[in-house]
């Protein structure tokens, strides 16, 4: 059975297997549970000391705790990304088998950080590094110590980028011959036309 929260795919195994674990503890503590889970993927931060005492009283273990976060982080970040509203989501949830009262609360949560999510998720997909600096220089080679004769320009590139999570600084040098220098100078502005269209 495809399912809109799961981009009109199966529902994957794993999601199955955990909806009964999350089925184990109270309604109430689900929509705290939700809260939590929310506040982590909204870039707040998750109390694991809460998270613990609200899963006490069904005697989750370590592993369960676990896997019950894992399992909501993948309903809300994929039911954003796939634009479902929060009733087809509840309605969906209860065909894998969670219950109503569980439902309820999971999708008013949802509904309420929706727009949120969505917004927070956008922010950090696809994040590529950022070029820093760029610096060039032409070697123009003469003879070598095989060659009398060379008479050809070597183009030197030196790129500093930052990386999209680490944030630190790389440094990258490129040694090309003027014919691919001319091939890629033209390439890239190609792509900066192609870009400027898109604006």
């Amino acid at each position: 059975m495809r399912f809109r929260f799961c981009g009109d795919l199966d529902c994957p195994d794993w999601v199955l297997a955990e909806i009964s674990t999350l089925a184990k503890i109270s309604s109430v503590k689900m929509k705290l549970l939700c809260a939590q889970v929310l506040k982590d993927l909204l870039g707040d931060g998750i109390d694991y000391d809460k998270v613990t005492k609200l899963t006490a009283d069904a005697k989750f273990e370590s592993g369960d705790i676990k896997a019950s976060v894992a399992v909501l982080r993948f309903i809300f970040s994929s039911a954003a990304k796939h634009d479902v509203d929060s009733e087809s989501l509840s309605s969906e949830l209860q065909q894998l088998g969670l219950p109503k009262e569980h439902t309820t609360g999971l999708c008013k949560s949802y509904e309420d950080k929706h727009s949120a999510l969505q917004g927070k998720l956008r922010e950090t997909s696809l994040r590529l590094g950022r070029l820093e600096a760029v610096s060039w220089r032409v070697d123009y080679t003469l003879s070598s110590s095989e060659l009398m004769e060379v008479n050809e320009p070597i183009i030197q590139l030196k790129l500093q980028t930052q990386g999209a999570e680490s944030g630190s600084t790389e440094t990258t040098v490129v040694s090309v011959s003027a014919d691919k220098f001319r091939v890629l100078l033209a390439e890239l502005k190609q792509a900066q036309t192609r870009m400027n269209a898109l604006q």
